[in-house]
Formats: structure tokens, sequence, C-alpha cells
């Protein structure tokens, strides 16, 4: 039986409401990130693959205090977009996250789950980056440009959060939700949250594209059936705190990075 939050009418405000929420946060990167890979291939000798892509970049002046904040307020600032599709789902009659499994945590399975989904995809994923990046169909990664800075580590891990707190709240949570409110089917909607979450990373070429898609069917298929978020928060932030500590000990030995 339909309730009033999932009737009709509320449609076309929804779907508004899911492109806004995707205009003002990955779904513009996803634009930028086409026109970035688009603008390589058409200008640039070689194409993607004779650029370099930097995924987490910081800056050192002579105020480093000034720095801090300016890093602090990135940082705060990614994170705004997945706040805001939480407190939208909230305001719908089943409330407190519509089920994505924010308001509740189970901390050992949480954890445990998290760990097994980074072994998962980050191990394939390397892998997947040195054989696109030997086909010549990725960019050569500078993962980190990031001053030599006593907070430097601890930036990098904020980081990872708001990237995982970010994609996973914003482009599996939220929108698998609004798109089977809206009438998708699970199969449709796995496909555009996985297309969405490997169009923002085509500033790292093909590679980055289809290894973020596959990322994305996984964890959306595991959402679907398990409508918890925080698992693959975990998982999210574990790989980029690996990618992005470990290029700063591994960049010199490693001729692809």
């Amino acid at each position: 039986m339909s309730t009033p939050s999932d009737a009709v009418p509320h449609r076309p405000r929804r779907g508004r409401e899911v492109l806004t929420v995707l205009g003002v946060s990955l779904g513009m990167s996803g634009i930028f990130a086409l026109l970035t890979f688009l603008r390589a291939e058409v200008t640039v000798p070689g194409g993607i693959s004779a650029t370099t892509a930097t995924v987490v970049a910081g800056r050192q002046t002579t105020a480093m205090w000034l720095d801090i904040l300016d890093d602090l307020a990135r940082l705060a600032a990614g994170v705004m977009p997945a706040l805001l599709a939480l407190a939208l789902l909230s305001r719908d009659p089943a409330g407190r996250g519509l089920g994505i499994g924010t308001h509740r945590w189970h901390r050992g399975s949480d954890l445990a789950t998290g760990v097994g989904f980074a072994a998962l995809i980050g191990i394939p994923g390397l892998a997947l980056v040195w054989a696109a990046h030997e086909v010549g169909v990725s960019a050569s990664l500078a993962v980190v440009n990031f001053p030599d800075v006593w907070y430097r580590v601890p930036m990098l891990l904020l980081s990872a959060f708001q990237n995982g707190f970010l994609e996973e709240v914003v482009v599996v949570g939220y929108l698998l939700t609004r798109l089977q409110q809206l009438g998708w089917s699970s199969r449709k909607a796995l496909v555009a949250s996985a297309v969405l979450r490997g169009s923002y990373h085509l500033y790292q070429g093909l590679g980055g594209f289809v290894g973020n898609l596959v990322m994305g069917l996984i964890f959306g298929w595991w959402f679907q059936r398990t409508k918890r978020v925080v698992p693959l928060v975990v998982a999210h932030t574990l790989l980029d705190a690996f990618a992005f500590v470990g290029y700063l000990f591994l960049r010199d030995h490693i001729s692809w990075l």
C-alpha cells in the first residue's frame, strides 16, 4: 500500500530535488571531469595518458594557520552536500535517514564489513590502475600534492573521510533511495548511481572511470539489499587513506605513480 510520501504528485518535486543536490555536488563534478577528459583528448598530444591527475592538493604560505583554516574550510564544504542529502531524507514521513543506516551504528560489524570491502575493491583496483596506465588510457597519478608540513597526514586522513562520507551518502544512500521513490527499477537506479560515480573520476582517464564504475555497482548492489551506508563510508575512507598516505611513501619507488 502506498504511503503519502510515495504518492505520484511528490515525484516531480523529488526529481527536482535530486537534480539540485547533484547540481551542487557530484553531478557538477562529473561534468567538469568529463570536460577535463575531453580537453586532454582534443588538445594534448598523447591524450589523457600524457597528463597528470592530482587527487588531493594543499598549499603552503607564510601564514600556516591560514593554510590550515583554508584546508579545513575546503573539507567542511565537501561534507555539506552529504549533510544536505541527509536533512532532505529526514524530512520525509519515514524520517531518520529513511533507512540508509546513518542513525544507528553496528560498530563491530560495520568496521569488519568496511575492511572487507576495502580489501575487495583496493587490491584489484591497484591492478586496474597499473593496467590502464600501461595501455595509455589513464593519466599519471600524482595522488597527493601537499606540502611537507606537520599536519599533512592528519589532513589527508580527514580528506579520506570527507570523500567517503560525501560519495557514499549522496551517490549511494541518497540517490538510490530517491530513484526508488521516483519509480526507477533497482537495476536502472544501480547503473545510474555507478555511472555517476565513474563520471567524476574521468579526470583520471578511462581507468578511473571503469574502476569506480565497478566499485559503484558493488557498493550500490550491497546497499540495495541492506539499506546500510555506514560500512561503505568506512570502506571508502580506508581506501582513500591508504591511497593518500601510501602514495607519500611509494611515489619514489613506483614508476606509474
